[in-house]
């Protein structure tokens, strides 16, 4: 969305700032005309062209340096026919228009080059992050979800934050997690957790040596104060496994109550040798789940911090996934009024219900079972 967002902004201000500086310099050949033969407020001629290169590509700044120069020649030989009769206040004043529209013009043309920049580094930014974070749902096993990120920057700022669902032999898998820091080294630590994510979900049986294997990864692969906090989702047969290491907890959605799913007991990230404490809890069809990470938690406007728990339901808990984020995004971009503090990393899912055409299903131990085994 910033992506789409900053064009449009660009030539606005572009607009808006041509527009300003075409309004001043007309005023300034009224006053002039209104004071009669001579120059009077000559040296105000610099300003248009300035007032244009904070905001306009070079082209239109040339333009209007062109028409304070020639506006301050016409004004120049108005009052003086004879150039040797002009006075040296003057002609100071002349060459002053003359150096600031020169200089007005290099000035748009290196903040153009910069702007260009920022927008190339802003596309490799993006394709880093889509790099890291490949598309997910819409179904995952008995789960429907939705995830988004939002941006808390229009620059080539890239954090950290992580998701992934996938569909195991032992039930859909999910994590959400936040990397410390931001940039590149941050985006590395958090493809080097999803890959072996994507790895180890379909290898080990037990979530917590997945836990145990991801701890392992980001101890390699960070510096000695890097860490991951991370929340760990397994739904099988309609019983949730939540292995939380230093993540905030997920938010239940349930028949218009919440719930917030906290850990037994308070683990470390990933990076610190977390020994976290599985949560089950038993789904219905139609509950839904926000994963989110903490710069969802701490948005805040003036101290107030973003009532998620109170706005929750009526944002998610009804219409479509997809659109329950999108409500949320708004919500929350509206609340706080100006930009982000962080970016922010957010999974909705709907748990559909066991399929009843299918020939395995979960036991609450884990344990997969036939229908006929079952009856």
């Amino acid at each position: 969305m910033a992506k789409n967002r900053a064009p449009r902004r660009v030539r606005t201000d572009a607009r808006t700032g041509i527009g300003a500086a075409v309004v001043l310099l007309v005023l300034i050949i009224v006053v002039e005309a209104a004071a009669g033969p001579g120059p009077e407020v000559l040296s105000l001629l610099v300003l248009p062209p300035f007032i244009a290169a904070a905001f306009a590509p070079w082209r239109p700044v040339a333009v209007l340096a062109g028409l304070s120069v020639i506006t301050a020649v016409l004004l120049v030989f108005s009052g003086f026919p004879q150039l040797s009769t002009v006075p040296m206040g003057v002609l100071v004043d002349w060459g002053t228009v003359l150096v600031g529209a020169g200089s007005a013009v290099a000035v748009s043309v290196t903040r153009q080059r910069q702007q260009a920049r920022w927008s190339a580094l802003s596309r490799l930014a993006s394709v880093a992050q889509q790099a890291v974070l490949r598309p997910i749902g819409p179904v995952v096993g008995q789960l429907k979800l939705a995830g988004r990120y939002v941006s808390a920057s229009d620059q080539a700022d890239i954090g950290g934050d992580l998701y992934e669902a996938i569909d195991t032999p032992y039930g859909a898998r999910l994590i959400i997690g936040d990397v410390r820091g931001k940039g590149l080294p941050a985006v590395r630590l958090a493809s080097t957790v999803l890959g072996s994510f994507r790895h180890v979900a379909y290898e080990r049986a037990d979530l917590r040596t997945v836990v145990s294997d991801l701890d392992r990864a980001v101890a390699r692969g960070a510096s000695y104060e890097d860490f991951v906090t991370a929340a760990f989702l397994e739904i099988r047969g309609g019983i949730l496994t939540i292995l939380n290491c230093g993540h905030p907890p997920p938010l239940l959605l349930r028949n218009g109550k919440l719930e917030l799913l906290e850990p037994l007991a308070a683990a470390p990230p990933l990076g610190f040798m977390p020994v976290a404490k599985p949560l089950t809890v038993r789904l219905e069809p139609g509950d839904r789940l926000l994963l989110y990470t903490d710069g969802l938690a701490e948005a805040r406007r003036d101290g107030v911090f973003f009532p998620v728990s109170e706005r929750a339901w009526g944002l998610l808990g009804h219409g479509s996934i997809v659109d329950g984020l999108s409500s949320l995004e708004s919500a929350l971009r509206s609340w706080v009024g100006g930009p982000l503090g962080d970016d922010i990393a957010l999974m909705l899912v709907e748990y559909i219900g066991a399929d009843a055409d299918s020939e395995t299903s979960w036991r609450a131990d884990g344990e997969a079972t036939t229908k006929a085994e079952q009856h």
